[in-house]
């Protein structure tokens, strides 16, 4: 990294890495990554990495993983009794769309953009059902289990708990074959790509949470983020059918490089609550490491009451839903 200037990015709330910019004249940028909290193994990390690596081989639109001069992906080193991982990652091509202000390529209808999240996540999709761990990540029932569950949420929010522990047994009763379960992303959203707005290439990166789940779950998360570009809409029946037409056009992209079983797809709403109940885990999660007491702010109040009263597709086209506060409620106490 000789030459080059590093400056640090800002982490987000919740953020569990230090990363940095480094940029060098008449070369290519690069992502700086150090991994300092303890709840990640070696393990963990390489199997992230090679994952990485393998979808960028295998022709996925992912930033590669570049190795170290002693040939590793991954570094290790120790200061203090602290153990500190880093890697490097070649930086995405274009810039996120918050930086360009929620504005797509001009002159071009953003049905594209809508058909490129599909494509490049059913690209990445395809290349995992022939993927072979060399170092294994963990699997979605290693984290989302019982006792993780009753440990993490506060005792006040018995209902809270009681419908996760309902959401994980009709999980258990999921086929889990090559087809519908396999490695995912985990976090495919907007802030974890950059689009070449040359082009409307999408580049994936931040594989930080990447573990063994359904691949419905991955699309569940494009259907929830799919919600901001018409949430301000006071009419439900209009959020409808934006939402309808927004998320067939994503399938059409999906569909043009993988298989989906339309029984699987049927489980849209389901895993949408799914996607709920990993809101409510991270907002706790975060509290915690922290060092936080916990609290409901309006956000996760709002997802806490979709899961207990049931309320389906995030409360978007519900009562609970206001056009005025997005996904916002009153604060409860714990």
């Amino acid at each position: 990294m000789e030459g080059y200037e590093t400056n640090l990015i800002n982490a987000h709330a919740g953020g569990r890495n230090v990363v940095y910019n480094c940029e060098k004249e008449g070369a290519s940028a690069k992502i700086l990554r150090i991994a300092f909290l303890n709840d990640r193994s070696r393990d963990d990390l390489l199997g992230e990495v090679e994952y990485i690596q393998y979808l960028f081989e295998h022709g996925g639109s992912v930033s590669n993983v570049i190795s170290s001069r002693k040939g590793n992906l991954l570094e290790e080193i120790t200061h203090n009794n602290h153990t500190f991982f880093v890697c490097l990652f070649e930086k995405a091509r274009g810039k996120m769309l918050v930086e360009n202000h929620y504005q797509y390529r001009e002159g071009v209808p953003i049905t594209e953009y809508y058909y490129n999240c599909g494509k490049v996540l059913g690209k990445l999709h395809q290349l995992s059902k022939g993927y072979a761990a060399v170092h294994r990540r963990y699997s979605f029932f290693d984290k989302y289990n019982v006792e993780y569950i009753d440990n993490l949420i506060p005792g006040t929010l018995p209902l809270v708990k009681e419908k996760m522990v309902e959401l994980l047994k009709t999980l258990e009763g999921l086929d889990r074959n090559r087809e519908s379960f396999g490695m995912v992303h985990f976090d495919y959203n907007d802030g974890n790509y950059s689009i070449d707005f040359d082009t409307g290439q999408i580049t994936v990166y931040d594989f930080d949470n990447s573990c063994y789940c359904w691949y419905m779950f991955d699309l569940a998360g494009l259907w929830t983020h799919g919600v901001g570009w018409i949430q301000f809409e006071p009419d439900a029946g209009k959020r409808k059918k934006f939402m309808d037409n927004y998320f067939e056009t994503v399938l059409e992209g999906y569909k043009s490089e993988t298989r989906i079983e339309n029984s699987i797809l049927d489980k849209l709403p389901l895993f949408i609550q799914v996607t709920v109940m990993e809101g409510i885990v991270d907002a706790f999660e975060v509290m915690r490491n922290n060092g936080e007491e916990p609290e409901c702010d309006e956000e996760l109040s709002y997802l806490i009451k979709c899961l207990e009263d049931d309320i389906p597709y995030k409360g978007f086209f519900h009562e609970v839903f206001s056009c005025e506060e997005p996904f916002e409620c009153e604060e409860r106490n714990i």
